[in-house]
């Protein structure tokens, strides 16, 4: 079977488990709420830092490229200004930073794209919970919306003083888990659609995607470079493959087939050789791992590694 009749293959697979999902309710938002998430991004509430501050002046910042919808250096500046406090992560510039990725995904091809759409509509879940929040600051979030199990208000609950000092219950990862437990809007044992869980799923996918991001800014002392789909597929298999089916791995992986040659992500990034590439993506790698540190610790502390 040639790499066309996989591909075709592969989007059939897709088109399928996506539908599957669709009927079975495992898709967080429908396609319309996702839509409508987007629509309102920009009435997010736009939240300061010093950080953010900094990281306009940072020498790590990179140039724009032209031509290209993904903007490696846009990218660089949310996952710079994400990090705050001394462990915490600014929500705003985290799910910033998801909408670059998503772009990169998308420009990947046709396959690639529909699994961003998945990444679109945690990132929509946690922007409609902040505009709740937002609208009804001393108000419990309406369980009929969310499907929230009220009975776990004294599970593992950590006061956290630099979240509860928000103005914002959705100002950050730790605000954000100080408010749903006390407000008992996280259940450890069934599926909800808290920010928590959600923010989980997003913090597996980061992985996936700093692992591949790494692979690919390798350059062997010896010996060929490998494939990106080759690259890509490894890091999958290290990490959200330990969390989906057998029939969504094989998707997963068709998926892979179809993407670009190397060639393709020097363009993307508006570089000219493999040592290029190496630096900036390198670059990229560092501001991932520091967000995602963060956000592995805050997770870990209060028991959310394991959401169903």
């Amino acid at each position: 079977m040639g790499v066309k009749s996989k591909a075709a293959a592969a989007i059939l697979v897709l088109l399928m488990f996506l539908g599957s999902l669709w009927l079975q309710g495992g898709l967080d938002y429908h396609w319309d709420t996702c839509l409508k998430g987007y629509n309102q991004v920009n009435k997010f509430h736009q939240l300061s830092n010093s950080s953010g501050a900094d990281a306009a002046e940072d020498p790590r910042i990179l140039e724009g490229c032209p031509g290209q919808t993904f903007q490696v250096s846009m990218l660089l500046t949310h996952l710079l200004a994400a990090p705050a406090y001394s462990s915490d992560v600014l929500l705003q510039p985290y799910l910033s930073s998801w909408d670059e990725l998503v772009k990169f995904m998308e420009s990947l091809g046709p396959m690639v794209g529909l699994i961003s759409k998945e990444i679109e509509t945690k990132t929509s879940v946690i922007r409609q919970l902040a505009l709740l929040a937002e609208e009804n600051p001393d108000a419990e979030l309406s369980p009929d919306v969310h499907s929230i199990n009220s009975g776990n208000t004294d599970v593992g609950t950590k006061n956290n003083a630099e979240a509860s000092g928000h103005a914002s219950a959705y100002h950050s990862v730790r605000s954000m888990i100080w408010v749903e437990l006390n407000r008992g809007l996280v259940d450890f044992h069934h599926q909800t659609d808290s920010g928590c869980r959600t923010l989980l799923r997003l913090h597996r996918a980061l992985l996936w995607l700093k692992l591949f991001l790494e692979k690919l800014a390798e350059t062997p002392v010896a010996g060929r470079l490998r494939s990106p789909s080759e690259l890509c597929r490894e890091a999958y298999q290290r990490t959200l493959a330990n969390y989906h089916t057998w029939f969504v791995r094989r998707a997963a992986e068709l998926a892979f087939i179809a993407m670009p040659e190397r060639g393709f992500f020097f363009r993307l990034v508006c570089v000219q050789n493999q040592d290029q590439l190496s630096t900036v993506l390198t670059r990229v790698v560092e501001a991932i791992e520091e967000v995602y540190n963060r956000t592995q610790k805050a997770l870990e502390e209060n028991g959310m590694l394991d959401l169903p």
